[in-house]
């Protein structure tokens, strides 16, 4: 069974692959799990390979959080199942850039 899910990146990764629109959506067959959304996302888009999760050993970079459904799947493993409504394309798995800062004044 193949799926169409919908990924939304960050600005910095939609610049670095040249996309104009926030949203994207890839093909994943099989299970539909964190693991094979960004294998579809770096096969499809092979210069984001290594800025999402690190070339060597497929961890996630410490400056990106992943969202399904509302929820905070970032350190969740990545063969687990995405929820239906990620899979079925009515919401989209987010890619969001963490924010870092300083104390304010």
């Amino acid at each position: 069974m193949t799926s169409t899910v919908r990924v939304e990146l960050p600005t910095h990764l939609r610049n670095l692959a040249g996309l104009g629109e926030a949203e994207v959506q890839v093909e994943v067959t099989g299970e539909v799990t964190l693991e094979a959304v960004l294998d579809a996302l770096e096969a499809r888009y092979p210069m984001l390979a290594g800025t999402i999760r690190d070339h060597g050993t497929k961890k996630r970079r410490a400056f990106l959080r992943f969202f399904a459904c509302g929820q905070d799947i970032s350190n969740d493993p990545v063969t687990n199942a995405l929820p239906e409504a990620i899979t079925e394309g009515r919401e989209a798995l987010l890619v969001v850039g963490a924010i870092a800062g300083g104390r304010g004044t």
